[in-house]
């Protein structure tokens, strides 16, 4: 079946299968691969995207019911060769370590900032904890958030 869908900005019309994830096809049809497989039942956060502006775990939709909608991937939050501030934040901060986690963060902390430029650490926590991290860099996430929300040095 044809999708058209808006993908980091640019209409992009392309072949799916009715049961592909949104996942499966911006990672294999698209070959955006920030957004990663980890559990492929919506509970770690690693596949985040923004569709139609909220976090959204990729692997929990259905690549059909993505038409006609606004898809961001973590490649498509800055132009070409820069990083949006949260990701200049992360890498400031070192808040990443094996970077598997990474794009779900900058995704979902972004959304957050934009709907809650001033939040509050508990806030952030809250936001965040849909996102696992397995080597336990939330301190240096924390920080870079704190940081952006205008509470850290």
């Amino acid at each position: 079946m044809r999708l058209t869908a808006t993908v980091n900005g640019r209409a992009r019309t392309f072949e799916v299968e009715a049961r592909s994830t949104l996942l499966e096809v911006i990672r294999e049809s698209l070959l955006l691969t920030g957004a990663k497989e980890a559990c492929g039942v919506g509970e770690c956060g690693n596949c985040m995207v923004l569709l139609d502006g909220e976090p959204t775990p990729s692997c929990l939709v259905l690549a059909p019911d993505a038409e006609g909608r606004e898809i961001v991937t973590v490649e498509g939050l800055a132009p070409e060769g820069a990083l949006d501030e949260v990701q200049a934040a992360f890498l400031e901060a070192g808040a990443f370590q094996c970077g598997f986690c990474t794009p779900g963060m900058v995704i979902t902390a972004g959304a957050l900032l934009r709907d809650q430029p001033n939040a509050a650490a508990g806030e952030i926590k809250q936001a965040l904890a849909g996102v696992l991290c397995r080597c336990g860099s939330y301190t240096k996430v924390m920080k870079a958030m704190e940081k952006l929300a205008g509470r850290g040095a």
